[in-house]
């Protein structure tokens, strides 16, 4: 129901449970997943709220064939998002041990949670795909010291195709290093007893039960997710999310904070296309990486990508912190940054650039000073500013924690660039 946007019998499959439970004691049939509420841009406390309500929904569907709710509890495996995130994903899996332990308190059944932890798909990324063995990497080391029963660490190119046999290997080996050279099983919950991680998993439980039992009010989840109701608060914690992406926030290291422009793209065949018409499936860097695409589109039509002139006042010392500010964040949507220097003729470096959009660059004393003529001198079509403060000619301003996303959005439709 979330993957596909409509359910599928359970009968069958509780039926094969029924029939496996006696003869095979360590097989599980049934994954309650987690994912595609995490994909659909839920919190960790949405996602464990979520995948309770989904191990409950089998629980009925099991005991209903048949099961005794022991058995049935035993043929049942969770599916959990592992984040880049060490902290919150520790918690995360340890957190949701608790909340089944209750489940269990109150049904009647001992078989602990088996968690099978993977690492997010919604946080990789296709530019720089490379820093995702860092990302994975973090994430499975989390997914260990949280207590995961099995880790599956994603290839770093997952994102972007169907993952090469070096991308494989890598992810394979990334499991081999945490538990043979780093000892990583060597300490049962290693977090146990730091303030911070109780309280942290103290919280996620807290917060989980809630949208757990508000799941079960509106008649279990996949009632919930008919009505709409777990959906539009996943889509209310993604708006919330994107925000948070979109001012840099949260950032994404090669995407949106360091990008490269000269990047030779990573190609891989198409990936299998999976079950689609339920939740949405969100990736962090989505916003910024289509961006990305159209000024690669830009310079297949145009030969060069969409410009920025940096207007850099005074001398290298006093302008290179904006300077180096605004180059990141306009390379972020694929718009090049021309950046002429020390000089005292700013309007003909603006005219030899090609660039037809401006940003003055500089200390706010320089700005006082001069940002007013030096707006008007260059003739640029629109000029913003690195930094805040209002001043005439100056059409917009970029800042730490300004929305990148609209200002670069704003700037290709300027320059036409199209998607």
């Amino acid at each position: 129901a979330a993957r596909a946007g409509s359910a599928v019998a359970l009968e069958p499959a509780a039926a094969l449970a029924a029939r496996v439970a006696g003869k095979y004691p360590n097989v599980r049939t049934i994954v309650a997943d987690g994912l595609p509420f995490h994909e659909a841009g839920g919190s960790d406390a949405q996602e464990l709220g979520a995948l309770v309500a989904a191990g409950v929904a089998y629980l009925r569907a099991l005991t209903d064939a048949g099961l005794d709710v022991e058995a049935a509890a035993g043929q049942l495996e969770f599916r959990l998002a592992a984040t880049a995130d060490q902290f919150s994903t520790i918690a995360k899996l340890r957190a949701a041990r608790r909340l089944w332990a209750r489940v269990a308190e109150v049904c009647g059944f001992t078989s602990p949670m088996r968690q099978h932890a993977v690492t997010s798909p919604a946080m990789l990324t296709r530019r720089d795909p490379w820093v995702n063995m860092l990302r994975t990497t973090v994430a499975c080391f989390g997914a260990g010291v949280g207590g995961a029963d099995a880790v599956t660490v994603l290839p770093f190119d997952a994102a972007i195709g169907k993952p090469d046999a070096f991308a494989a290997r890598i992810a394979r080996n990334t499991h081999a290093v945490l538990l043979e050279e780093s000892k990583l099983a060597g300490v049962a919950d290693p977090a146990g007893g730091s303030w911070y991680v109780e309280k942290l998993t103290d919280d996620l439980a807290h917060a989980a039960w809630a949208e757990f039992t508000a799941i079960e009010g509106e008649g279990g989840v996949v009632a919930s997710l008919d009505s709409g109701a777990l959906a539009g608060r996943l889509a209310a914690t993604w708006e919330k999310r994107s925000s948070r992406i979109a001012t840099r926030r949260d950032p994404l290291t090669g995407v949106s904070e360091f990008p490269n422009l000269a990047e030779k793209p990573v190609v891989r065949a198409p990936a299998p296309v999976f079950a689609e018409g339920g939740l949405p499936r969100h990736r962090y860097a989505e916003g910024f990486e289509a961006l990305r695409d159209a000024s690669d589109a830009y310079l297949a039509s145009h030969g060069s990508r969409p410009k920025i002139f940096l207007a850099t006042l005074g001398p290298v010392a006093a302008h290179t912190a904006r300077a180096g500010f605004a180059a990141n964040l306009f390379q972020a949507g694929g718009i090049e940054a021309v950046n002429p220097g020390a000089t005292d003729d700013l309007p003909g470096a603006f005219r030899a650039s090609g660039a037809r959009i401006a940003c003055l660059c500089g200390t706010d004393e320089a700005y006082s000073t001069h940002a007013a003529d030096v707006a008007a001198s260059l003739g640029a079509e629109y000029v913003l500013l690195a930094g805040k403060g209002t001043y005439d000619g100056v059409d917009g301003n970029v800042f730490a924690g300004c929305d990148a996303l609209e200002v670069l959005n704003g700037l290709h439709a300027k320059l036409g660039v199209t998607r």
